[in-house]
């Protein structure tokens, strides 16, 4: 997978496989680096940390929106079945690696781009050095295979990112902060005449629980979203509702 990708992006000119500040970079062009990682990101941070401040860095994530599962038999070449997994992944689930590099988000020299393709995973049930895991009842993943690029998603700032809560509740927190500057506005002006300003709209607020129910995720993979919209700033913890902790756009 990760060789596949790193040649459909390469292009003319580009220099792979090149040294930088004592790091291989996947692809060098031009002044951007661009790495490919299609596993965890906290292997990355101290890479990253060394790079970014004298280079731009884009970080290529790949998620499956399709993904077609080949079993082989003990020879492993021989095909025992094909199916489609009835999974499907969306350009959200970068939140699930990004925990350890949220804070970076704001630097202007780093950004993401999401890569959602097709894959085959090519399944066998040998042993081997990968261990078969339960879930799998006894498979073990051989080998990854990019099918297709089908689209991809640049995630630059805080907003890019932002842009993933439903998009009601976008309008709601957009509409909420609107009469909050009128206010504010209006008590920097200080007009005796003038009619006192109106009250400031409560802000647009909400719990992870609510977060998990409208974007159709567990609650584990909600924390994880507003953990990184809080370390980017695009969030803040403004209290408790019970035992939840209440954010606001």
């Amino acid at each position: 997978m990760h060789a596949a990708l790193k040649a459909w992006y390469a292009q003319p000119g580009d220099q792979v496989e090149k040294p930088v500040d004592g790091y291989v970079i996947d692809i060098v062009r031009g002044d951007e680096l661009i790495e490919i990682q299609t596993r965890g990101f906290s292997s990355l941070r101290r890479k990253l940390d060394a790079l970014i401040p004298n280079h731009r860095v884009r970080l290529v994530y790949p998620v499956a929106l399709e993904k077609w599962i080949i079993r082989l038999g003990p020879d492993e070449r021989t095909i025992l079945s094909r199916r489609r997994s009835p999974k499907h992944g969306r350009a959200l689930d970068v939140f699930g690696e990004l925990p350890s590099l949220a804070r970076l988000v704001n630097h202007p020299h780093f950004s993401i781009e999401v890569a959602l393709v097709r894959t085959e995973e090519i399944q066998c049930n040998t042993r081997g050095p990968r261990r078969a895991s339960w879930r799998r009842k006894g498979w073990r993943i051989h080998d990854r295979k990019l099918i297709e690029v089908v689209d991809r998603r640049g995630l630059e700032t805080p907003a890019d990112f932002l842009a993933f809560l439903p998009p009601l509740w976008l309008d709601s927190a957009k509409s909420a902060r609107e009469p909050r500057a009128e206010y504010a506005a209006g008590q920097r002006r200080k007009k005796a005449a003038a009619p006192p300003s109106p009250t400031p709209d409560p802000e647009f607020t909400f719990t992870t629980r609510e977060l998990a129910d409208a974007l159709r995720v567990s609650r584990y993979f909600a924390q994880k979203i507003t953990y990184c919209l809080r370390e980017m700033g695009a969030i803040r913890s403004v209290g408790k509702r019970g035992r939840a902790i209440v954010y606001a756009l």
